[in-house]
């Protein structure tokens, strides 16, 4: 059974840092985070595929990082300079198609899998 568990979250003001963690049952070739924002679509925010090749959304190419521990199985999202924008419930997901990417990673079919969610909530 895959299980992903988000923490970190929280609030902060714009400019501000955060750094998401994501437990995961095990590891998956493709994984990464996606958010959902108010009133908004859900959208892929950045995937990391086991060779390390990485796929950041445009608005947080330059401020955000990915990272994996896979000893410990377990994701890291550094959010550095955030802005109102990027409040969201921030998901981790996992997808066991391929090739793993931004798309892959956001789908909703029976081989793509997500955590609870995390809130991130930035204020101006």
């Amino acid at each position: 059974q895959v299980q992903l568990v988000e923490s970190g979250g929280g609030s902060v003001r714009s400019g501000g840092s955060l750094r998401l963690s994501c437990a995961a049952s095990s590891r998956y070739y493709c994984m990464g985070w996606l958010r959902r924002a108010p009133g908004k679509e859900r959208e892929g925010v950045v995937s990391i595929d086991n060779d390390g090749r990485v796929e950041y959304v445009n608005s947080v190419s330059d401020r955000f990082t990915i990272s994996k521990d896979n000893a410990k199985q377990t994701l890291y999202l550094e959010m550095n300079n955030l802005i109102p924008e990027d409040t969201a419930m921030y998901y981790c997901a996992a997808s066991l198609l391929t090739p793993c990417g931004l798309t892959v990673l956001n789908g909703r079919g029976p081989y793509n899998y997500r955590g609870q969610g995390t809130q991130v909530t930035v204020s101006s």
